[in-house]
């Protein structure tokens, strides 16, 4: 598993770069038909290739990741991948490459390997617009979902997940001298103080909604009234009324200023992943891996998508340790092999199970509707 990680890691592959992810696509494909045999299909999209395997017969689980990471080009000259004092560091070691190294080899360690898949996609970091609809598709033809996304120090699986996503909001006003004539513009950065402060107002954090005003800018020169100026914003929900709510609330944002003209992009891109989605499956890996606990996080992950549409989805199973995103990521060494084997528990125990997977499967403790 260090091999291809080592592989996998120096491969760089940041989100955009499309000939940099067309080459992590050829590692990740590579990895898969080595260890899996049979062959890895790169699926062509505008952010990069996405890389689809299957190991034949009835789909029945498909395993879910991706190959690009949030880290520029050349990050691996100054931290290369290393092993030291029981962790694996270097760029997308834990998110998520660690995750789709134990997932394969969680894989290859099973006799039978049909009815598996892999979706290894290539723009989750950026918003999974091109790879949402094939991971749809995949999803509703397998009838269960594993997330190989990180999980932290105590290996806790992710069994709920927010809704998130970004709001961009324009102001524009007019421009005008600052000193010779202030009152014939329409001051744009004075118009944004006020959507912030409506903006903030609209989180409501006893319910998990947070609405974060994170980038401003405004203005050209300091004698100068600003003729226009722009906030985004990240948002989080943890049900779909809320996301909803929020969603109105942006599109009727108002201007506080005469002539001040508000326009609003961006949305709530991935729903809501409620515990009725994962419920079943974790279940399952408890019964498997005793005193395994399961939490519910912040942030999104394409797993966001395949519960939305009603289908069990479990998160969070793939490498332990922490630092995503940042130049302190790592994994715990020691814990790659127990994490590998409890995959492939799962994956023996759910093609074991047979059941309508229109109706949820045989993992959905109760009904549920997708947002």
């Amino acid at each position: 598993m260090l091999a291809d990680l080592r592989t996998l890691v120096e491969t760089e592959s940041p989100s955009r770069d499309l000939d940099a992810l067309a080459a992590s696509a050829r590692a990740v494909a590579a990895v898969l038909e080595n260890r899996l045999g049979g062959r890895a299909t790169l699926i062509g999209s505008e952010a990069g290739p996405h890389v689809h395997w299957s190991g034949g017969g009835d789909p029945k689980v498909l395993l879910l990741g991706h190959h690009d990471t949030v880290f520029p080009l050349g990050t691996l000259a100054r931290r290369p991948f290393g092993t030291e004092h029981g962790r694996a560091t270097g760029p997308g070691v834990f998110d998520m490459l660690g995750g789709l190294v134990q997932a394969i080899h969680a894989v290859a360690s099973l006799d039978d390997r049909s009815g598996v898949e892999f979706l290894v996609t290539a723009d989750e970091e950026v918003g999974s617009r091109s790879s949402r609809g094939l991971i749809e598709e995949r999803a509703r033809a397998c009838g269960a979902v594993l997330v190989m996304e990180g999980a932290g120090d105590g290996g806790a699986l992710k069994t709920a997940r927010k809704g998130c996503g970004t709001f961009h909001v324009t102001v524009t006003g007019r421009a005008s001298h600052a000193g010779l004539e202030p009152a014939a513009g329409v001051n744009a950065l004075v118009e944004a103080a006020h959507q912030v402060l409506d903006i903030a107002a609209l989180g409501r954090p006893g319910i998990g909604t947070t609405v974060t005003p994170t980038v401003a800018s405004a203005g050209t020169l300091d004698n100068v009234v600003p003729a226009e100026a722009t906030i985004t914003v990240d948002v989080r929900v943890e049900t779909a009324d809320e996301k909803e709510r929020v969603e109105t609330a942006f599109a009727a944002l108002s201007p506080h200023l005469d002539e001040a003209e508000i326009t609003v992009r961006g949305g709530i891109g991935r729903p809501p992943m409620p515990e009725s989605a994962s419920a079943g499956l974790f279940a399952l890996a408890q019964r498997l891996s005793p005193g395994i606990e399961g939490v519910a996080v912040g942030g999104g992950s394409d797993g966001n998508f395949t519960a939305a549409l009603g289908i069990p989805t479990l998160d969070g199973l793939g490498a332990v340790g922490g630092g995503a995103h940042a130049d302190h990521e790592y994994v715990l060494i020691e814990s790659m092999a127990g994490r590998a084997r409890l995959v492939a528990e799962l994956v023996r125990a759910i093609r074991s199970t047979r059941g309508d997977h229109d109706q949820g499967g045989p993992y959905q403790d109760g009904p549920y509707q997708g947002a």
